[in-house]
């Protein structure tokens, strides 16, 4: 759907960039220290990447607005996703000569309302 049909006034990517906003300004606030956001290479892209404590943290976000039907934003988090950010993660680590570190993957899902506010946002640390 779009604008001209009915559809959501927004775009794919105005959602995702919501999304991503909001969760960026949520980690912010539990003391995550945000290193790099939309980090792309030939394997994909990273949306979050964090330092936090004493790791590094890649921070996979997904949103859903409306209707659950197609399932949570978590559920979205296929095996195929899965295998695509940790290899986007290790050419990341790999190009910025990080040998050793403590990393984890984390899954922030937010609900979006009509508007792009924030519904709900779910943090599931270690989640793969």
């Amino acid at each position: 759907m779009n604008r001209a049909s009915g559809g959501s006034p927004y775009t794919r990517r105005e959602k995702g960039a919501a999304a991503e906003q909001a969760a960026s300004l949520y980690l912010t606030s539990q003391g995550y220290r945000i290193r790099e956001r939309n980090w792309r290479c030939r394997s994909g892209e990273l949306d979050l990447i964090a330092d936090y404590e004493e790791g590094l943290v890649f921070i996979e976000v997904r949103s859903r607005s409306g209707s659950l039907l197609r399932g949570t934003a978590e559920e979205s988090v296929d095996a195929r996703k899965i295998r695509q950010v940790r290899q986007t993660a290790g050419v990341y680590l790999h190009q910025q000569g990080i040998a050793q570190a403590i990393i984890s993957f984390d899954v922030i899902a937010v609900q979006l309302n009509a508007d792009l506010s924030v519904a709900s946002l779910r943090h599931i640390r270690d989640a793969f």
